[in-house]
């Protein structure tokens, strides 16, 4: 379908509100949605477009249409507080906002890129590390607790000279979550395949802590990850949407972009989406869903969102489900 902002804002609101089910997308400041999501008028200056002035502000149109995002950018920085009080400002009291975990404690070893500076191919001296993710990341949010949804912990495809055994890994990341506070929502995001092991599920469900369900080049299939963490027994949900396996980044991004329009459509990913929904729409899953949907999956988020939310409908697409629930 066409992505039409004011017949899919009421969907998203209600499924929000009536059920927990936040949807939203992987960043925002893409200025392909121009037309789409954002009037590229409000971001001009003189007659140019303005960068700048889109990427400070895009984020206010961005809340009136969707009830969450997934705020992408502090993996790879601590973030600010001007910046976590200037997201606040854009958005409605109920909207709500994931962080991924930065870089910094989630990375074993920096990788051998120029990016990392003379931290690359080094060990990372604050891997796991329970007091600069509470005095330099939990502090930082304190303003926002209220409105966090969860933080998320991704960790990139580890290497042999990281951990021998994915064992290994589980008992870093068990005694990392005992020494956590509680009261905000960790979920975890693994790259290695083989390590999706009852041992790692079990010191999930020890910790409170849920597994996100990740669309990405090297892992099974999300319905295949909802065999082995069925979503009836999760504390709450997390689903990543990103990239089709097999796919590189790189090549999604050069195919993909500006991410103006649809590309391809992945079915079975879709009906993956569908089935986290319907769970939580039936009452079977009993804590709240955070579902992400990222560009370089089929090529532009938010049509792939408005397909899967009009797929949902069964009646007169999208705008039904705001009188009267969806399914």
């Amino acid at each position: 379908m066409l992505f039409d902002r004011r017949q899919i804002a009421p969907t998203l609101r209600h499924l929000a509100a009536a059920y927990g089910i936040h949807i939203g997308t992987v960043s925002w400041r893409f200025p392909g949605w121009c037309g789409l999501l954002y009037d590229e008028e409000r971001y001009l200056w003189r007659t140019h477009f303005s960068k700048k002035r889109f990427s400070a502000r895009c984020l206010e149109e961005y809340g009136q249409v969707f009830p969450t995002v997934e705020v992408d950018s502090t993996y790879y920085a601590l973030p600010k507080m001007a910046f976590v009080e200037g997201i606040a400002s854009q958005v409605p009291e109920d909207f709500v906002f994931s962080f991924k975990v930065p870089d910094d404690i989630t990375m074993k070893t920096f990788p051998p890129l120029k990016a990392f500076g003379d931290r690359a191919g080094q060990a990372n001296p604050y891997f796991l590390s329970a007091g600069l993710f509470q005095m330099g990341f939990l502090r930082r949010l304190e303003p926002l607790s209220g409105r966090v949804g969860c933080l998320i912990f991704e960790f990139s495809h580890f290497h042999p000279g990281d951990f021998e055994h994915g064992r290994d890994f589980v008992a870093a990341l068990d005694a990392f979550f005992a020494e956590l506070p509680t009261g905000w929502r960790y979920a975890v995001e693994i790259r290695n395949r083989g390590w999706l092991h009852p041992d790692y599920f079990g010191m999930l469900r020890r910790h409170g802590v849920t597994h996100v369900y990740n669309h990405w080049t090297r892992m099974p299939s999300i319905a295949e990850q909802m065999v082995l963490w069925p979503p009836e027994e999760a504390p709450f949900i997390v689903g990543r949407w990103l990239l089709t396996p097999g796919r590189s980044l790189e090549w999604a991004r050069e195919q993909f972009e500006p991410f103006h329009q649809i590309r391809e459509i992945d079915p079975e990913a879709r009906e993956s989406m569908r089935r986290l929904i319907r769970c939580r729409q039936t009452g079977r899953c009993a804590g709240p869903l955070y579902l992400y949907v990222g560009n370089e999956w089929e090529g532009n988020a938010l049509h792939s969102i408005a397909d899967v939310i009009e797929s949902l409908s069964g009646r007169d697409g999208p705008a039904a489900a705001a009188g009267g629930g969806v399914g």
